[in-house]
């Protein structure tokens, strides 16, 4: 069985398109025509050779964001669920999706909840997600739900993509300083150091020492490659185990420029998604138990689920949550108002929008304080690197 490409019209002359499973090109029009549609062409889809990592669905945050946002427009406009899926299934850009969307759709179809079909497929679409369009189709508030998840989805993509570019650029810097820096060693220097042989002439310290670094570059230039490899991968091996997980997050907390960042980023999750899950009626208890694991550090996680043993104990929010060392006190005395005035959700929602604000505002202040930091030892290495071989030119010249 192959996928087609087809073009249609409807009655009302508005040209629709999709792909569809078919032993043949005659049997995609015959089931077309049995829609009341009119073909205007029907094509072979072309096979399509993707790479991609083992256990990867090739669905980005993005995509999950725009249809969200999609769909919570059509329930919103009275469109019934098969219908939205099947529209929005058939004009996916990434056809993987849109498999899967269709999937979801033959599902709902068999008398399934939206939710049950979507847990389908828990790679795409995560407990929160489940868990939250259950909540919304028992309440009777789905096109709300999935617009909140939709704004969920893209703060929460945001707040990643200001984190990710603060950590590219140092990296950046220091993989061009180490690159650099070994070229000057491997390849620059010994070129100077034959020059400096037929001269003759006695080196000066700090040449002798950049010549000697060089020589012993070169010599175990393979034992500097395995080292650099063994490194990372013994620390994401490290880090991919329960322990060294643990130890790594741990750590996150207490350097002092990343820490910050770190918890504030903890803070911001925890209460966008609280207050998302909690606003569409999902039992507290329920959403800490979710909400735990999206938080992105496993000590802070720790902390959240002992705040949920407190809650199933019937203690308050606050009071557990003010023992987590992540979250400030103004967080915790914020969460005790809403408990008190019973809009927690809204309380939450308000701290997840202060907080965003709040990792912007570190992540420039800790760029402030690298850059120059990086550039100076930057500068510092390559000046060496090259006043130490100019030295012997200079006394040349002037001898």
């Amino acid at each position: 069985m192959a996928t087609f490409l087809w073009q249609a019209k409807s009655r009302l002359g508005e040209l629709q398109n999709g792909e569809m499973e078919a032993e043949s090109a005659a049997i995609v029009k015959q089931r077309l025509s049995a829609q009341k549609l009119q073909v205007v062409r029907v094509k072979k889809k072309a096979t399509e050779i993707q790479l991609r990592m083992p256990g990867s669905t090739g669905v980005t945050a993005k995509d999950l964001m725009i249809f969200t946002r999609q769909f919570s427009t059509m329930v919103d406009a009275g469109l019934p669920l098969v219908q939205s899926l099947e529209i929005l299934g058939s004009q996916m850009e990434n056809a993987e999706f849109g498999k899967i969307v269709l999937d979801v759709k033959a599902t709902v179809e068999t008398g399934a909840t939206l939710a049950d079909a979507l847990a389908k497929h828990p790679k795409v679409f995560g407990r929160l997600f489940v868990n939250l369009i259950s909540a919304g189709e028992t309440g009777g508030i789905l096109d709300t739900v999935l617009l909140r998840l939709a704004e969920y989805i893209e703060k929460n993509q945001a707040v990643k993509k200001k984190v990710k570019g603060a950590l590219v650029y140092p990296c950046i810097i220091l993989t061009v300083s180490f690159v650099v820096t070994m070229f000057l060693l491997v390849v620059v220097i010994p070129s100077f150091q034959k020059m400096f042989e037929q001269s003759g002439r006695a080196l000066p310290a700090l040449t002798q020492i950049t010549v000697d670094a060089s020589e012993w570059t070169l010599g175990n230039i393979h034992w500097i490659a395995l080292a650099i490899g063994g490194g990372i991968f013994g620390f994401v091996s490290f880090y991919q185990s329960k322990t060294g997980r643990r130890t790594v997050d741990k750590l996150l907390l207490e350097i002092p420029v990343i820490s910050p960042i770190v918890r504030k980023v903890a803070v911001a999750r925890f209460t966008r998604t609280m207050g998302t899950m909690l606003t569409a009626g999902v039992p507290i208890l329920e959403a800490l138990d979710i909400v735990a694991g999206t938080v992105g550090n496993v000590i802070v996680e720790e902390g959240l689920y002992d705040v949920r043993e407190a809650i199933s104990e019937g203690k308050s929010m606050s009071q557990p949550l003010s023992e987590i060392k992540a979250f400030p006190s103004m967080v915790v005395q914020m969460v005790s108002v809403g408990e008190s005035t019973g809009a927690m959700d809204t309380m939450l929602v308000k701290i997840a929008d202060f907080y965003d604000e709040e990792v912007d505002d570190s992540i420039s202040t800790m760029m402030s304080m690298l850059e120059p930091m990086i550039m100076s030892g930057l500068a510092v290495i390559l000046g060496f690197l090259v006043i130490s071989m100019f030295l012997p030119v200079f006394e040349m010249a002037g001898g």
